[in-house]
């Protein structure tokens, strides 16, 4: 009887792994993806069902501001700010707005200068506080945050806070219920589905703080005492924030007003675009499986593509897709000088090996790719020629091209570009250069377990 019971529980699953396998098939995105998945679904049904459950979905499906879920149409050029932005007149058009003039810009690099820089503005907030992080830890800096936050609710100032529910997931609920308590209006953010809590994909991985809707921040940081280089072996910890004054903030005010709207169904009131005597053209870059293409892709992509001169980029996880690729081999071609800044210190392994076997593919392109030696490198930079430059939350993978919703600032400028320079100069002198032999000379379980890693490539 007990036989039978399980027979017959088995073959249940194997019809439900050939019913999941056709929608596999039909919906996930590359080739090699749906024979993988199609394969474990019939044969493996057992181990496999329920991975494919939190971790198949490659499309958000959900229901979307119509901001968000525009069809992109050609931006209008005529009015650019600066000559230059015309290069990027691609990438314009896919988002659906344009550069804006008139910018101040500053350059934060590392933690402390960042938090130091973002809790000053924060403290002065008279009228709105908006404040989104992927991770937020109940720990010395988290606490600081927490009292911040109090102390304008009490002020009169209203404060919004998100964060993401899986990147947050060890904030205890005592934090989030203080703040509450305190009048601070703070939610997790979610895709309403009853998965979500072990829903991988679909992340909300922006970092924003926009202060009265004149001074906002973007970057790499999130809130906890690893990003001030607290916590060994990682640090220290290796990042850059950028502040930004002008009518790029209403911009982003919107964007936070977009993924409010989702979770608490209530928009913020917008703002007109604040007026600024900088010289900085900004292109807001807001990215996510939302949007009809894949627009973190093709953004890098497109952005690679515009590099005439040199093309260098820092990323914690180097793992392009293949028009990203493409596109860095491309500009080599071009004669670009190109270089890639990643870790020599890894956080996730499977990650770090993905990322070892797709640096030693570079090599092997002409692209010369280092590793920063002192700490963790979490930093997010691209620097284009001499005119251009971008810092945000996006990392070179698959989760930050289609997966996460991301954001960053494309910036046309002459000086900013020499700042993101300078600062790029000094990381990599702090940096080595990979050669042939980080392949070649690891043991072989080593080089087996770098190409294993890679498979994974789609969920990293």
């Amino acid at each position: 009887m007990l036989f039978s019971l399980l027979a017959l529980f088995a073959l249940l699953l194997h019809v439900v792994g050939v019913f999941t396998a056709m929608h596999a098939v039909v919906h996930t995105r590359t080739p090699q993806g749906a024979i993988g998945w199609a394969l474990g679904l019939v044969l493996l049904p057992y181990f496999t069902l329920v991975p494919y459950l939190y971790l198949g979905a490659s499309r958000f499906r959900g229901k979307w501001s119509a901001h968000r879920a525009r069809v992109p149409q050609p931006a209008p050029l005529s009015n650019t700010p600066h000559p230059v932005c015309v290069r990027y007149a691609a990438i314009a058009a896919m988002l659906g707005h344009d550069f804006r003039g008139g910018h101040r810009l500053r350059l934060l690099i590392d933690g402390t200068a960042a938090f130091e820089a973002m809790f000053s503005a924060m403290a002065a907030a008279r009228q709105s506080l908006l404040v989104q992080f992927f991770v937020i830890h109940d720990d010395g800096l988290g606490r600081r945050l927490q009292q911040l936050l109090l102390e304008r609710a009490a002020a009169g100032v209203a404060v919004c806070v998100l964060f993401d529910s899986v990147g947050s997931h060890a904030l205890p609920r005592h934090y989030v219920d203080t703040l509450r308590a305190g009048g601070v209006a703070i939610h997790p953010f979610a895709t309403h589905r009853w998965r979500n809590r072990f829903q991988l994909n679909f992340r909300n991985h922006r970092k924003i703080v926009v202060v009265d809707g004149v001074c906002g921040f973007i970057g790499g940081l999130n809130v906890g005492d690893e990003y001030l280089g607290l916590k060994p072996p990682l640090a220290p910890w290796r990042d850059t924030q950028l502040e930004l004054q002008g009518p790029a903030v209403a911009d982003l005010r919107q964007l936070f007003s977009d993924d409010w709207q989702w979770i608490t169904g209530t928009p913020l009131p917008p703002l007109p675009p604040a007026c600024c005597d900088g010289d900085s053209n900004v292109l807001l870059v807001a990215t996510g499986p939302a949007d009809r293409l894949e627009t973190g892709s093709l953004f890098f992509a497109a952005a690679i593509n515009a590099a005439r001169e040199r093309l260098w980029l820092s990323t914690p996880y180097f793992v392009p897709d293949r028009a990203v690729l493409s596109a860095l081999q491309l500009a080599v071609l071009r004669g670009v000088d190109v270089r890639v800044l990643i870790p020599a210190r890894a956080d996730h392994r499977t990650v770090f090996l993905a990322s070892t076997l797709h640096a030693h593919h570079a090599l092997r392109a002409g692209i010369r790719v280092f590793r920063y030696q002192p700490g963790f490198l979490h930093q997010k930079a691209l620097l284009i020629d001499h005119d251009s430059a971008a810092i945000g939350s996006m990392n070179l993978d698959s989760r930050s091209f289609r997966l996460n919703f991301e954001v960053g600032a494309l910036v046309v400028d002459r000086a900013f570009a020499a700042d993101v320079a300078t600062m790029l100069e000094a990381d990599f002198a702090r940096a080595i250069a990979i050669d042939k032999r980080e392949y070649h000379d690891a043991p072989y379980l080593r080089r087996v377990a770098m190409h294993v890693a890679r498979l994974f490539d789609p969920l990293l």
